[in-house]
């Protein structure tokens, strides 16, 4: 089995996550059949296996988009793609790293890897704070950001998704990532993530998406609705009793309005903002 098959059972089963992750790893299944094929319709045909992997990852869709779009005037298209999320998720973390003070509570829900790399920015920059965390089920992805944060040595508060009001309530901020930003500023996380931003509303708490650009979605502009990937019920619950539906939806869509402001390598903008921003960055994505 070549890296492009072993690719494609990775992210459908999970084994690869995060949005940057699944970009990257689909890049670089991508540039092996690259060296197989030039030809444009057989490589479309392989970005759009890839795109239909996971329903809610305009990251992996617009990288894959980027490669198709350069590889014949750029040979390392792949490396150039995947240097564009390294790089930025280091200017993320500077940026971010900004909104941290000493003696916060910074609270967070599921694992960002562009959350944890600002975190670990702030207390390498030798700023103290806590970390108060949800475990984030059923996968429980809350649990890698807390291992990660506790072995760089920063205090974390760990707690089930049902305390996250009594957190929110004792923080200072609330970071966390995003998987998709639509037209009209709207961001797509791993669901829970909306129930936790009306809990910092309530208590006046400053809200901030942090994420690379790329997760934006153009089809979002022409009206479609940014899909939400509906995973396995047994995942919840593997034998329920008769009559019991179980629903698993992974994300869901958090308004615009209800977000302090969205910080991306381009820089911290207010979500409406940040679309015309990306629109003249990367204009080949729109």
């Amino acid at each position: 089995m070549g890296l492009y098959e072993e690719t494609l059972i990775k992210i459908k089963s999970l084994e690869i996550q995060g949005a940057e992750n699944i970009a990257i790893a689909a890049v670089q299944a991508f540039a092996e059949k690259l060296k197989e094929t030039q030809d444009e319709q057989q490589l479309k045909k392989y970005i759009a296996e890839l795109s239909s992997l996971r329903e809610t990852e305009p990251a992996l869709r617009n990288a894959l988009h980027f490669c198709l779009l350069n590889f014949k005037k750029d040979p390392s298209v792949a490396d150039t793609a995947i240097n564009h999320f390294k790089n930025a998720k280091a200017l993320i973390a500077e940026i971010g790293a900004q909104k941290i003070h000493n003696g916060m509570t910074v609270f967070t829900h599921c694992h960002a890897s562009t959350v944890t790399k600002i975190l670990l920015k702030a207390w390498a920059d030798g700023k103290r704070f806590t970390v108060r965390n949800t475990e984030t089920r059923p996968k429980y992805q809350g649990r890698k950001t807390a291992e990660e944060l506790a072995t760089a040595g920063i205090p974390v508060i760990h707690s089930v998704d049902s305390a996250g009001r009594l957190g929110m309530k004792k923080s200072d901020i609330f970071l966390f990532g995003a998987d998709a930003v639509t037209a009209e500023g709207n961001v797509v996380n791993k669901i829970g993530t909306t129930m936790l931003v009306e809990f910092a509303n309530l208590y006046q708490i400053p809200v901030y998406s942090c994420t690379n650009s790329w997760k934006f979605d153009p089809a979002t502009i022409s009206g479609k609705d940014e899909p939400i990937e509906q995973r396995d019920p047994k995942e919840v619950w593997e034998n329920p009793p008769a009559g019991v539906t179980i629903i698993n939806p992974a994300f869901e869509l958090t308004p615009a309005d209800k977000i302090s402001g969205i910080i991306t390598e381009l820089g911290v903008f207010k979500p409406e903002t940040l679309v015309s921003e990306i629109k003249k960055a990367y204009p080949w994505m729109v």
